[in-house]
Formats: C-alpha cells, structure tokens, sequence
C-alpha cells in the first residue's frame, strides 16, 4: 500500500505563527477515516510513520496530522488555563483552540473527499500531557487519547513543604473535578528506564507512579476502554515511542 506526505501550512490568530502540519495517510482513501493528531509533529520521521501505516489494513484507514511544536513549546503544552508552578503552559489554551477552532476545521477543508468520523490525539512527554488535556476539555470533539511518557507529574506546586500529590498534580485534579464523560478511550504507555526519579522513594520511577495514579483516577470514575503498555528497558525517546505506537495504532 503506498502511503502519501504532505506538508500543509496554516496561519494561527490565537498563537500568532504559522503552524507546519505533516500528513501521513493511505493513498485512495475515501469516505468515513480515522484522524489522529500527534504533537511534536517535528519528530515525525523519528517515528517511521509511513512504515506503521503501510502495515495498516485498507479497509481501517487513518490520517496522521503531524504537528509541529513552535519555539515556546514549554508555553503552548501543558494544561489549558492552569499553569505549572514554573509558569509554564501559559498559551496552552491559545494552543488548544488552535488545534480544535483552526486546525480540525483547515484538515477537514483540504481533504475535502474524506469524512473524520473519529478524531484521536497523542502526543509524547509534555506534548503528551497536552493531548490527554486538550481530549480531556472535547469529549464532544475527540473518542480517544494516547500518552507516551505523560509528562502527568505537571504541578503547581513546588515540591518540598506543602506538597501533595493528591493535591498539586494538575491533570489528576483535572480529570477528577470534571468526572465520567461517556465515550473516551485511553492509551497509556511508559518505559521502566523514562527518568530516575522517585520522589515518593517506593522504587518505582515517578513516571509509572503517576500514570499509574491516573488510570486509577479513570477507574474510579467508571472508565473501562484503558490500554496500559509498560515497556521494559523502554526510554524517554523515539525509538521508544516508536515501538509503541505499533501497538497504539492496533489498539486505536
């Protein structure tokens, strides 16, 4: 199956820059398709997204919009109106309605023969814990989320005295403020090497602990459709990421 690239460029009023998107997707394909957005579109060719797609049977067809972090990515990613206690993520919501007022509506004008009948978003590391957010906000919008690496940690507060992790980790208090919204799916995928931390001193690397501490969240509130994927020796880069996303895009 031959698989096609192309590279769009949109103009975005609320981040006030040209946004790159890359396209990934079957060539021929028509009618009703599976989009999938994906954060840090730039590390796209680490990925071999055209290789993961080819393997795709035809009769499942998906386009991958690929999109470019810009120079204040620490700014744009994150979570929409509440920043981390460094004051990052500042123009997260700037991004999130980029992505849902401009991005989804340009995508659905240019393949004008396709029909997004489902919309998905991954990200990975903090771009990661963007896409969760930005699902998270859509329910009306997106079905399903995928988190390489979650940068779920994001805080505002500074660890030492008066921090809690039942308290200060934002996309726990997040999900668990706004409750069950029917239809979500999730994806969640760590690596035992991603980082050294262990904050808790449990002997489980902080980025387990709180993608772990968030399926539970999921859990508790009546979420069933969680995919954990737990590599061993897995790191915190693409090749990686790579490797999971085989079983992401079966999974999706």
């Amino acid at each position: 199956m031959k698989i096609l690239e192309e590279r769009l460029t949109l103009y975005s009023s609320y981040l006030l820059r040209e946004v790159v998107v890359d396209c990934y997707f079957m060539e021929g394909m028509a009618g009703p398709v599976q989009l999938l957005l994906l954060n840090d579109g730039q590390q796209a060719p680490l990925l071999d997204l055209p290789g993961k797609l080819a393997k795709r049977p035809a009769d499942r067809p998906l386009l991958i919009a690929a999109i470019h972090a810009g120079p204040q990515r620490l700014q744009e990613y994150g979570t929409a109106r509440v920043v981390s206690e460094k004051g990052q993520g500042l123009k997260a919501t700037a991004y999130t309605r980029c992505v849902v007022r401009e991005i989804l509506p340009f995508l659905a004008a240019h393949f004008t023969t396709l029909q997004f009948d489902q919309k998905n978003f991954a990200g990975f590391s903090l771009g990661a814990l963007s896409a969760l957010d930005i699902v998270w906000q859509h329910p009306d919008v997106f079905r399903a989320a995928g988190v390489f690496s979650g940068a779920l940690w994001w805080r505002n507060h500074a660890l030492g005295e008066g921090y809690s992790d039942a308290k200060h980790r934002i996309i726990h208090q997040l999900v668990q403020q706004k409750g069950f919204q029917p239809g979500l799916r999730f994806f969640f995928e760590c690596g035992t090497d991603d980082e050294k931390a262990d904050r808790n001193g449990n002997g489980v690397i902080d980025m387990i602990d709180d993608t772990r501490d968030l399926i539970s969240v999921l859990k508790g509130l009546g979420y069933t459709d969680i995919k954990y994927l737990e590599i061993k020796g897995g790191r915190h880069d693409e090749a990686t990421w790579s490797k999971a996303l085989v079983p992401f895009l079966e999974w999706l």
